[in-house]
C-alpha cells in the first residue's frame, strides 16, 4: 500500500494530514504523522496567561480519520532511499512531507542557560511557573517581535517589564504602519525600552547590555529570531537566509518530498514570500498534504494560493492592533483590534472528533479572514 509520511506534528504537519486524509477517500493510502509529542501545540497562544490552553490532543484529530501518529522525532532522513529514521526505527515512505517547523535561535552568550522563552509550550511552563505569585516583578525582554511584544505588554500587568532590541526602532520587521499604535500601547503600560543594544550576558541578577550596563530583573526572556529545523539541511534544495526550502506552487521541493509551514518558502503573492507564521502554515500544509496524496491517487493537484496577508498583533491591557495587506496598514487597534484577535486564536483551533468536519476544513485551502 502507498504510504505519505509527515514528519511534524504542528499547523502544517496536521492540516497536511487532514488534506491527504481528504483526498484518499475510500483509495487505499497509508497516512502516517510523527511528531513526538501527545498534543499539537498551538504556538501563537504561548503568550497568554495560561499556556497549558494552547495543547490540543492530536488523536482528537488524527483518531477520526485514520491517520496513524508514531510519537518520535526524526534523526534522519534519505531521500535516495525514500526513508525517515525516527528514535531508531525505519519508517518508509512514497511520498514525503517535511512539516518540522522552525525554532528559537538561542544566542552563544554566558549565562544562556538561565535565559527563559515561550517558544514551546514546557518553555512557557517554566517562564510562568517562575513569575507565578511574584507581583511586582522585572522582566527582560529581548526582541521586539511578534513574540516579543506580545509577552512584554502580556507581563507588563504584574510588573515592570523592559524591552531590549537591537535595532533602532521597535518593530523592525513590522515596518512603520502599526508602529504608532505599538508606541503608544507600550507608554499606556509603562514598558520601557532599550533600542539600538542588546543582552551580552545573563547573570544570577539581571542582563548586562552591550554598553555595560545591567538590568536587574527576576527573568529574562529571548523571543530574537527563528531558524526552519536542521532537518530541512538533509534534503537536497535550495534554501533561504532561515534555512527553509525553497518550493514552487505545488509545494514540491524535489523529487518524492514536498515541505509546509516554516520549513518552506514559497511564493504568498508576486512580490513577498510566506511568513514563519500559522496564517501561512495551514494552507500551506493543506496544499501539501492533499499534492502528496493526489501524486499517487492520479487525481489533480492544487496551487498554494494563500488569502490575503493580514496582522494581528496583541498588545495585553491596551488592546490588539490589526493591520491589513504586507504595508500593515492598520485598520483596529484597542478594543476593536482585540475582539479580532481573539477571534482569530478561536479560529486557529482545529475541529476535533468530527471527521466529517475536519475533512470540510481540510478542504477549504484558503479561508480569508472577513475583517
Amino acid at each position: 500500500m502507498p504510504h505519505v509520511v509527515i514528519v511534524g506534528g504542528g499547523f502544517a504537519g496536521v492540516w497536511s494530514a487532514a488534506a491527504a486524509a481528504r483526498v484518499r477517500g475510500g483509495n487505499d493510502l497509508r497516512i502516517t504523522l510523527i511528531a513526538p509529542d501527545a498534543d499539537l501545540v498551538l504556538r501563537p497562544r504561548l503568550y497568554e496567561p495560561n499556556p497549558e490552553r494552547a495543547a490540543v490532543a492530536l488523536k482528537r484529530f488524527l483518531g477520526p480519520i485514520g491517520v496513524d501518529h508514531v510519537r518520535a522525532a526524526v534523526q534522519d532522513i534519505d531521500v535516495d532511499a525514500h526513508r525517515v529514521t525516527a528514535d531508531g526505527t525505519e519508517i518508509a515512505y512514497d511520498r514525503l512531507v517535511l512539516a518540522a517547523g522552525s525554532r528559537l535561535v538561542r544566542p552563544a552568550i554566558p549565562g544562556a542557560d538561565r535565559l527563559f522563552d515561550v517558544d514551546t509550550l514546557p518553555a512557557a511552563q517554566r517562564l510562568r511557573g517562575h513569575l507565578r505569585n511574584r507581583d511586582g516583578y522585572t522582566v527582560v525582554v529581548v526582541g521586539a517581535g511578534f513574540a516579543g511584544l506580545e509577552i512584554a505588554t502580556e507581563l507588563a500587568g504584574r510588573g515592570r517589564v523592559v524591552l531590549v532590541e537591537q535595532a533602532h526602532e521597535i518593530a523592525p520587521d513590522l515596518g512603520p504602519g502599526p508602529r504608532p499604535a505599538i508606541e503608544v500601547a507600550l507608554d499606556h503600560l509603562n514598558v520601557e525600552r532599550r533600542l539600538g543594544t542588546t543582552v551580552t550576558e545573563v547573570t544570577e541578577n539581571g542582563a548586562v547590555l552591550a554598553d555595560g550596563s545591567s538590568i536587574p530583573a527576576d527573568a529574562v526572556v529571548w523571543t530574537a529570531g527563528l531558524q526552519a529545523s536542521p532537518l530541512t539541511a538533509q534534503i537536497p534544495g535550495d534554501r533561504d537566509r532561515l534555512g527553509r526550502l525553497i518550493v514552487g506552487p505545488h509545494l514540491r521541493v524535489d523529487g518524492d518530498v514536498f515541505a509546509a509551514g516554516d520549513v518552506a518558502a514559497a511564493r504568498a503573492d508576486e512580490g513577498h514570500w510566506t511568513a514563519q507564521s500559522c496564517q501561512h502554515a495551514v494552507p500551506m500544509g493543506k496544499t501539501a498534504g492533499h499534492n502528496a496524496a493526489a501524486d499517487l491517487l492520479g487525481i489533480p493537484w492544487v496551487d498554494f494560493a494563500p488569502a490575503p496577508y493580514v496582522t494581528g498583533l496583541d498588545l495585553g491591557a491596551a488592546g490588539a492592533v490589526y493591520a491589513r495587506g504586507w504595508d500593515r496598514l492598520i485598520a483596529l487597534t484597542g478594543s476593536e483590534g482585540k475582539w479580532v484577535k481573539r477571534w482569530i486564536m478561536d479560529v486557529i483551533h482545529p475541529p476535533l472528533d468530527d471527521a466529517a468536519t475536519i475533512y470540510a476544513h481540510a478542504g477549504a485551502i484558503t479561508t480569508p479572514i472577513p475583517f
